[in-house]
């Protein structure tokens, strides 16, 4: 099943996608369980954001880095006072990141 997901989600066009999305819908109705059945319903649901990320391969990952980045900067600041201080780490770590990636 994941691998028929990850298949469907690198097509290079919605056709192929579509037709990965029917192939999915086959295996999960022959494996019958909730699982896999609830993974599905949620890709249906989500079918349109998922044709953009096909169409367009935009995606939120480096967002969500950042978010992850700026969480784990306050869970070991052990809680900053002082919203100046805790910004300008953020700041910096991100400033530190962005010049070893970019040299």
């Amino acid at each position: 099943m994941k691998e028929q997901v990850r298949v469907m989600l690198r097509t290079g066009s919605l056709e192929d996608a579509e037709l990965a999305k029917e192939h999915l819908e086959r295996l999960v109705q022959e494996s019958k369980q909730p699982e896999t059945t609830r993974l599905y319903r949620t890709i249906c649901r989500w079918w349109k954001e998922i044709e953009v990320l096909i169409v367009t391969g935009a995606t939120t990952g480096k967002v969500e880095a950042n978010n992850t980045s700026i969480k784990h900067i306050k869970r070991t600041g052990r809680g900053f006072t002082n919203t100046t201080n805790y910004t300008t780490r953020i700041m910096l770590r991100s400033a530190a990141r962005t010049a070893v990636n970019h040299p």
